[in-house]
């Protein structure tokens, strides 16, 4: 599943084709993703400028001029595809197409139909069931080593475990936590209470940075993930550890990445530079 930095990437991209832009149609190919489209989902849409393009967590939230929101979730395989308007009919796993008023096509396609749309006015955004109750964004003013401690007090659970947990910090999925850790030196097992002081201020500090330069890389494509212009992310030849079991630690070059599995997840670390 695409990643905070995935999704910040697809944000940027589809600020040039949609922000301050008349969605003149909207078409629906199906009624559903992981999810009941709204009702009336086209016709709400049709008409409505986009005055802006935010993210939460790894929600995409598209501002629209009539005081609604347009939330968006990629799932598994689903990306946005920018490009010039055609005649053609939808391709397949093309399942919402909006048409701009500059001609501009942006197609929602998702094989797996994982994804999703919802709209919300904006007032209650932040108690709408997807977002209430999600943890501080982590490239955001508010998350500091203190929020970030203050929230893992307590826990007995793995920090690993616990950084998953978007209630903690929102954004974060597997490839980043274990990248961040690997940075920060801590153990993916170490209990997450004890990640206090200096090292959650590291842990904290790696965090953002782990974030920064996914994004700066167009973050990671390792199955569907495709930035809107069709261009892939690059992070993925940067990776420290994740997916790298059995190699060299680049810090140490004598320990040999290890893979094990937390919660059903993948989580790879070197056992000699993370404690």
């Amino acid at each position: 599943m695409p990643e905070l930095p995935e999704v910040e990437t697809v944000r940027r991209g589809l600020l040039p084709a949609l922000e301050g832009r008349r969605l003149a149609e909207v078409a629906a190919h199906r009624p559903d993703l992981r999810r009941p489209l709204p009702p009336r989902f086209a016709e709400r849409l049709t008409g409505r400028r986009v005055e802006s393009i935010g993210r939460r967590a790894k929600y995409i939230l598209m501002i629209l001029d009539d005081g609604m929101v347009l939330i968006a979730h990629l799932g598994m395989s689903g990306r946005f595809v920018v490009a010039p308007r055609r005649n053609a009919p939808p391709e397949k796993h093309e399942h919402v197409t909006f048409v701009t008023d500059k001609g501009v096509t942006v197609a929602f396609n998702d094989p797996r139909r994982f994804g999703l749309f919802d709209l919300c006015e904006a007032a209650a955004l932040s108690r709408h069931a997807l977002l209430a109750g999600l943890g501080p964004e982590p490239l955001g003013p508010q998350f500091t080593g203190a929020v970030l401690a203050a929230a893992l007090a307590g826990k007995r659970t793995p920090i690993k475990a616990a950084l998953l947990d978007q209630r903690v910090v929102a954004g974060l999925g597997n490839i980043y936590v274990s990248e961040a850790l690997f940075r920060a030196g801590i153990s993916p097992r170490r209990l997450a209470r004890t990640v206090q002081g200096a090292r959650a201020e590291a842990l904290a500090q790696h965090i953002q940075a782990v974030l920064e330069a996914a994004i700066a890389a167009g973050g990671s494509t390792l199955k569907d993930y495709a930035k809107p212009s069709g261009d892939l992310g690059y992070f993925q030849h940067a990776f420290a550890v994740y997916d790298r079991e059995g190699e060299p630690c680049p810090a140490c070059a004598e320990g040999a990445i290890r893979r094990i599995v937390q919660a059903g997840r993948s989580t790879y670390f070197c056992p000699r530079c993370q404690r």
